[in-house]
């Protein structure tokens, strides 16, 4: 039997090194049939020998960011080949940053983070992702299916970040119209060893991981990976992150031409959550009192206050099964299937505030520290989400005529439901007031409880894609591909009475739980993109492609909501983006460094607009964001290693309403301009230093009734760096600083602009690597 052909530059692997993932790589690529006609001369089969990377290990892990091939069988060409930009975060780099979430893996990829901090007295919760304009948080697949709920996203099991930029609803369904996000998880391979690492920095960070991969015969393997962590936060007082997690995963049939995954994630989270900090002080700032100017003249409070209390936290539970299997028919066609069960319940309680006229007391106007802030606003959530799906694909590669065909074709079907549940402060009880200046959390008065308002969501999708490359020369390709999804939506809902959006009371008293909305949402959704590229050379090309996609009423959330300005309306139609790109990309230093830059444009239409005479609304607005795009990953030299991504983001609010408090046509939370580097350099004896920059532009925030509040945050720079030393061949130590210069910035605003995300101040994690 022909077998399939692994690419040159696999996937780095940090947790068992360099040898092992050599072998996990020609597991994965066995998923993805050879072209017609590969005939790659230093490609592996997969009947060759690997051996596990702690039997021979030098201290240290060559230091190689760059990914040839994103993990998904949609995608049949390497990433030179690929008419899109997409960056994808290798493990290599997450391990050399010590970063531990989705959230710190995403600062690689240039204006990709979490700017906005929530609506008014809210805070989101988990991974809330901005991506050239637009909420991505709803947009994170694993393993090419969708993960859904409010987590903060671990990194322990996960082998590479791809970031997917432009329209993503060929390639995944209803996305955010910027693009989509997806982790790639470890699976087990072929050889026994153990890794691991346990770390300690700032703000009582305490950290460990191990990864035990263990052969099973000769085509049989075993893989469990765990986490814990119980971490405070560099610069916040009270906040914690405190999270464990195991990921046991069976493989069977490696080395064959049927393979079979068995995966199981468990993660459980107990933390503090954040709600940031008011932004009396910061530039921009004014009293919200004309009768009181003292407030916009007073300092800025301590950035590492807590507002909240020691009833605030944020439980969140996610279990996660995986079944994959992979068949070759022959070396030109594969079958490539995953079933997915998933579940994260969230249990959440966040005491916010809102710095309002209203809500700050002044009783020595003269005297800041006797002034007090309330605690108005207590934030619940009490939520469940569930997926089950199936995704099954088939790949082939043949010929018709002179043309060569890289076919990608599949169907989906899945089942998501989300449910609700009302909490909500009771009988009028409120905790006391917060000193401006010196907040104390250890505070009573609160009483919780259900409402009994809930909300059950349920969508049924099948879907069905085609993808197709079709090679005319050595020159000339052309990729394409279709989809079609079909929804069915059903929403019901009881809420209180005299809410915001909600139904009048009547003679009901006020917060009486009444009939919501029930109702159900059933229609299609057909994504295309086209890409047209020319090679001049083998190791270069370029390309021009345009996408488009669509987002549905209550696709992000599935939640349905009767009100007329809101986007989730079941009357409404989708949502649509589409991207025009233009790009280059090419190989240098012999395949070492790929070089990619793009412009690119993406048009937003079907947004809701106040007509200003009638008040009504429609469906008539377009916003548009353009730029450029720029990256450099891979290696200088042997010893030298780089990752490095430039963007800039001109949006703009074409037609409607304008969006950003200084009512320019700007879209909110999304910097100008965004940069985003990391560099090692391997000496002598193993040692290895690097470190990094981040600039982040000025960012506007959303509008909002709010007075005196800041209209945009500053521009920044923040650096890093590391260093490791191998002390034997099964140990070595990194040591990670973070924000060397100690740089005071704004990482995230809400929309009112009472409270933000003050950014990390220096500090400094170190590691200790085993493995054997």
């Amino acid at each position: 039997m022909a077998h399939i052909k692994s690419r040159k530059h696999p996937v780095t692997r940090t947790a068992l090194g360099a040898a092992t993932a050599a072998t996990l790589i020609t597991g994965l690529a066995m998923a993805h049939p050879a072209l017609a006609g590969d005939t790659t001369p230093d490609a592996a089969t997969t009947t060759e020998t690997r051996n596990l990377p702690g039997v021979q290990v030098d201290g240290t892990v060559a230091n190689d960011y760059k990914v040839d091939k994103v993990s998904s069988p949609k995608f049949t060409q390497p990433l030179l080949d690929t008419t899109q930009t997409i960056n994808v975060i290798s493990r290599q780099l997450i391990q050399e940053q010590g970063a531990s979430t989705l959230t710190e893996a995403l600062r690689n990829s240039p204006g990709v983070g979490t700017f906005y901090v929530g609506e008014n007295g809210t805070t989101s919760t988990g991974d809330g992702i901005y991506m050239r304009g637009f909420d991505t948080s709803t947009s994170i697949f694993v393993d090419g299916v969708r993960d859904l709920g409010s987590i903060s996203r671990d990194v322990f099991n996960i082998e590479q970040v791809e970031v997917t930029k432009g329209p993503a609803g060929t390639d995944n369904g209803r996305t955010a119209p910027t693009g989509a996000i997806n982790m790639v998880s470890k699976q087990a391979e072929l050889g026994s060893g153990v890794t691991g690492s346990v770390s300690y920095g700032s703000a009582d960070r305490r950290r460990a991981t191990a990864d035990w991969n263990q052969s099973i015969g000769d085509s049989s393997a075993f893989r469990l990976n765990v986490m814990g962590q119980d971490s405070g936060v560099p610069g916040r007082d009270k906040v914690e992150n405190n999270r464990w997690g195991v990921a046991p995963t069976l493989a069977l049939g490696l080395g064959t031409a049927t393979r079979v995954y068995l995966d199981y994630l468990h993660v459980k989270q107990n933390n503090v959550p954040d709600g940031g900090v008011p932004t009396i002080g910061l530039p921009g700032y004014s009293s919200p009192d004309p009768k009181r100017p003292q407030i916009g003249e007073a300092p800025m409070v301590d950035s590492s206050h807590f507002y909240g209390t020691t009833a605030d936290h944020d439980h969140v539970t996610a279990d996660m099964f995986t079944a994959l299997v992979e068949h070759e028919f022959s070396a030109d066609m594969a079958l490539h299937s995953t079933t997915r069960w998933g579940r994260t319940r969230e249990d959440y309680l966040l005491t916010s505030f809102m710095g309002s006229a209203a809500n700050l007391l002044t009783p020595n106007l003269n005297d800041p520290s006797t002034w007090t802030l309330a605690r108005s606003n207590p934030t619940f959530k009490h939520q469940a989400n569930r997926i089950i799906t199936n995704q099954t694909n088939l790949t082939a590669n043949f010929d018709t005529g002179g043309i060569t065909h890289n076919l990608s074709t599949g169907i989906e079907l899945t089942q998501e439901k989300a449910t609700t549940e009302g909490i909500a402060a009771l009988n009028g009880t409120t905790w006391p007031a917060a000193n401006l200046y010196a907040p104390d959390w250890d505070v009573t008065g609160l009483a919780y409880g259900p409402t009994g308002a809930y909300s059950n969501a349920k969508t049924n999708t099948a879907a069905g894609y085609v993808f197709d490359t079709l090679k005319f020369n050595e020159h000339w390709q052309l990729n394409a591909g279709v989809r079609l999804d079909h929804y069915d939506t059903d929403f019901t809902s009881q809420v209180q009475c005299g809410a915001r959006n909600a139904p009048a009371c009547g003679n009901l008293p006020l917060g009486a739980v009444v009939p919501g909305l029930d109702t159900s949402k059933s229609d299609n959704l057909f994504n295309w993109k086209l890409g047209l590229l020319y090679k001049p050379a083998p190791n270069g090309s370029i390309y021009a492609n345009f996408a488009v996609s669509a987002e549905p009423p209550g696709g992000a959330t599935l939640t349905l909501s009767n009100a007329a300005n809101s986007a989730d309306n079941p009357n409404l139609d989708p949502q649509k983006a589409r991207t025009a790109e233009v790009g280059a990309k090419w190989e240098l230093l012999d395949h070492r460094l790929l070089l990619t830059g793009a412009l690119y444009r993406t048009t937003v239409t079907n947004d809701l607009v106040q007509d200003p005479v009638t008040l009504l609304y429609y469906q008539v607005g377009k916003k548009r964001v353009q730029g450029v795009e720029l990256s450099a990953v891979g290696k200088l030299t042997d010893n030298w290693a780089v990752s490095a991504g430039f963007t800039t983001m001109d949006t703009s609010v074409v037609s409607g309403t304008a969006v950003s408090n200084d009512g320019s046509s700007d879209l909110a939370y999304t910097p100008r301009s965004a940069f985003t580097s990391w560099t090692t350099y391997r000496l002598p004896l193993g040692l290895t230093i690097g470190g990094g920059a981040r600039y982040a532009g000025e960012m506007k925030r959303g509008v909002d009734g709010a007075i005196g509040t800041p209209s945009y945050t500053e521009a920044y720079w923040v650096f890093d760096a590391m260093a490791s030393y191998p002390v034997n061949k099964s140990f070595d130590l990194q040591l990670n600083l973070y924000n060397l210069f100690d740089k005071d910035y704004v990482a995230a605003i809400n929309k009112s602009g009472y409270r933000y995300t003050p950014g990390s101040p220096r500090s400094a994690m170190l590691t200790a690597n085993f493995r054997f």
